[in-house]
């Protein structure tokens, strides 16, 4: 886990390293409690961070049998993770090689996992709604979402496939990061810069929206106006676009900022103003740093064809070893 000085204003300009931690093999995402902990899913277990001190205080050990412990795209161990609102709970989904994964809750006192509820394959990503009451857990390879009661841990699966589940694990065409809209808790799950799927849980219902950047799509985050951003990975076939940031307006109009080689994941400043993005593609083609997008210029001055009239271009910072998660502090 590497700590990253964002320069001035957060801008990137004239920010470095300042530090790191070790926190055990692989490691995938994180999230950052109101008490300055980080939790990071590894290969291992669930890595507890001090900030402040930047020092390891844990490593919580997964109840789930995940085999050896690997490196690598397809390695078992935690990948997606999210706290709860009280910050009582974390949740993180565990990958099981060839096999569907779990959700574990780890009580945020004890340390312990309290829990474990089945959900689909290689869970990417973890939410919560925002009243607490539920977990999400988006599977990538068995093309859904999971959908886990905080309390009972009793799970219900919801299809989102918007261009159907022909290939099956070969398939490039399935969800992999989700956010869940604050205002009504629907899940906004992007794919291939083509298609935005909405998915009431409530329901089970996934609604279609048209999307414009024409490239892979992985990690996706809300500002806090409502601005949504995806990060396009590149192409996957011979018609897609470069790499890129979607930003995207509450009522659906895109800006395209084009990305240096791909990307995985993205965290946005606390005032809305600035974008974070994870150069360690979980791919080849990764590279070991993040690049700092000013989002007020992607609102302003960035059109739909890729060009920038010459405001500010994305700022590239070095950031550890194959960077995938990512949070502001």
């Amino acid at each position: 886990m590497t700590f990253v000085d964002p320069g001035r204003d957060g801008s990137g300009r004239g920010g470095k390293a300042i530090g790191s931690v070790e926190v055990g093999t692989a490691p995938y995402g994180l999230v950052v409690g109101e008490d300055g902990r980080a939790w990071v899913a590894t290969a291992e277990g669930v890595a507890v961070v001090d900030t402040q001190r930047r020092t390891r205080l844990a490593l919580v050990p997964y109840e789930t049998e995940t085999g050896p412990v690997t490196t690598g795209e397809y390695r078992g161990g935690g990948m997606g993770i999210a706290l709860a609102p009280d910050g009582r709970h974390v949740y993180v989904g565990v990958n099981v090689p060839d096999g569907n994964g779990t959700v574990e809750v780890i009580d945020t006192a004890s340390r312990e996992v309290t829990g474990t509820a089945p959900v689909g394959r290689r869970p990417f990503d973890v939410d919560v709604s925002p009243d607490g009451r539920e977990v999400y857990a988006t599977d990538h390879d068995s093309f859904d979402v999971t959908a886990v009661d905080a309390r009972t841990l009793k799970t219900r699966r919801m299809e989102v496939a918007p261009y159907g589940t022909e290939g099956g694990l070969g398939s490039w065409l399935k969800p992999h990061y989700a956010v869940v809209r604050p205002q009504d808790g629907k899940l906004l799950l992007p794919f291939e810069g083509e298609r935005l799927a909405v998915l009431d849980p409530r329901t089970g219902e996934v609604a279609i929206e048209r999307m414009t950047a024409n490239t892979h799509q992985h990690g996706a985050a809300l500002a806090p106006d409502g601005t949504l951003l995806v990060v396009g990975t590149g192409p996957i076939g011979s018609d897609d676009e470069d790499p890129s940031l979607t930003v995207r307006t509450p009522d659906g109009e895109e800006r395209i900022v084009p990305l240096d080689g791909p990307h995985e994941d993205v965290a946005v400043s606390e005032d809305g103003r600035t974008a974070y993005v994870t150069g360690g593609f979980t791919r080849d083609g990764y590279w070991n740093g993040i690049t700092v997008v000013d989002l007020e210029d992607a609102k302003r001055d960035v059109r739909n064809d890729g060009s920038s009239d010459g405001k500010s271009e994305p700022v590239r910072l070095e950031a550890g070893n194959r960077p995938l998660g990512i949070a502001v502090l």
